[in-house]
């Protein structure tokens, strides 16, 4: 999975929290939940070589290009 999650376009990345029983560490074993999205997040951008901000950002601006609809809050 993480060989998968390195080599993924960057373009097409983005980070979800849609699977409810795996949470990831420390809370596996909890109900998944939107949450805990930073720690998959920095094992990401751990695995791609990259700081978390960078990731964050990035990841971000590919939500926005797919969902073009959603509007970006104030500041971001």
């Amino acid at each position: 999975m993480r060989d998968i999650a390195r080599d993924v376009p960057a373009d097409r990345l983005l980070v979800e929290s849609d699977a409810p029983f795996l949470a990831p560490i420390p809370n596996r074993g909890k109900r998944n939940e939107p949450a805990y999205l930073a720690h998959t997040a920095e094992v990401l951008a751990d695995v791609r070589g990259m700081k978390f901000k960078a990731l964050a950002e990035h990841t971000c601006d590919n939500f926005f290009r797919v969902f073009s609809r959603a509007e970006r809050p104030a500041g971001s």
